[in-house]
């Protein structure tokens, strides 16, 4: 295919969008409808993931000592869990701070309750807070922490604890989540396409006369089909252009009207800049790819002449 040849086929693919003007629109309203759709189905999962995540990632493990373990025996406990692979960090809240913490979630009603608690009488023991690296192995890395309860000659761990059986239910549930927000996503991914593409054929159907004639004066299959395969991408290029503006207008607007409704419910929707390339990406490209598909599978049947 010579260069001139190539200009052309751009030059006639621009010139039939124009020149359909009406069917080229229907064309274009299709794509946005399904993709603006279809992203703001995408947005609702990444924020869902990124809340599900945010959640799994609160997930802590208490290691309780006992009340006579020493500064020695604790630094020395702390370093062991630290070095295993899968912990991320581990803090040493010392029963002098878990009582100042407790005194501070009570707030002023529970002054009074804890008013008879001095240094010498705290019950509170020291603790150390481990933080893991991926929140699905909590359940292991605590096994492994009570395992060195038996292991160890000093017997300095008196009880381990993570939410063992709630932790697990919830990883369940924000598995199943995320998994459902797939599905749904690609399902209107696909849905989108049979239907921008349904279009498309019925713009390429009213053009059959048009194919008819180049073919019976002797142009190529290769020659006819480009025009049209760029005429798709254009129109593909153009409704998810669109898209793109209203979806991210929209979202960003709905991320600064609700920010300290939300903050208040300790819920933070994704910032835009966070997403925009890869949201704007996916549903691009999907615009051109549907565009192009549908041209090239419409035009097929009439290429047979």
């Amino acid at each position: 295919m010579t260069f001139r040849t190539i200009i052309r086929h751009f030059r006639e693919g621009f010139k039939n969008v124009l020149r359909n003007g009406w069917m080229s629109f229907a064309s274009v309203s299709s794509i946005v409808i399904s993709l603006f759709i279809l992203g703001v189905f995408l947005l609702l999962s990444l924020n869902i993931n990124a809340l599900a995540g945010q959640v799994e990632s609160q997930v802590q493990i208490q290691v309780y000592l006992e009340p006579n373990t020493t500064v020695e025996q604790r630094d020395q406990l702390n370093t062991q869990i630290g070095n295993m692979p899968e912990v991320s960090k581990v803090q040493v809240v010392t029963k002098e701070e878990g009582m100042k913490l407790f005194r501070e979630n009570l707030g002023d009603d529970g002054k009074e309750l804890l008013s008879g608690y001095t240094e010498d009488t705290n019950p509170l023991p020291d603790t150390l807070v481990v933080d893991v690296v991926e929140p699905t192995t909590i359940p292991d890395v605590a096994k492994k922490i009570e395992a060195l309860k038996q292991t160890t000659t000093d017997k300095v761990i008196s009880k381990v604890k993570y939410g063992e059986g709630t932790v697990e239910k919830m990883f369940k549930v924000t598995n199943t989540i995320r998994n459902g927000g797939l599905i749904v996503v690609a399902g209107l991914a696909i849905t989108s396409m049979f239907l921008i593409s349904n279009t498309i054929k019925v713009t390429i159907f009213a053009r059959r006369r048009e194919i008819s004639i180049m073919k019976l004066v002797g142009a190529t299959n290769h020659f006819i089909r480009w025009p049209f395969f760029i005429e798709g991408a254009v129109i593909g290029l153009l409704g998810s252009g669109v898209t793109i503006g209203l979806l991210f207008a929209g979202y960003d607007r709905l991320v600064k009207l609700t920010q300290v409704e939300l903050g208040l419910m300790l819920i933070k929707l994704v910032p835009l800049p966070e997403i925009y390339l890869s949201v704007g990406g996916v549903i691009l490209g999907l615009g051109v790819m549907i565009g192009v598909w549908g041209s090239t599978v419409s035009i097929r049947k009439f290429l047979k002449v």
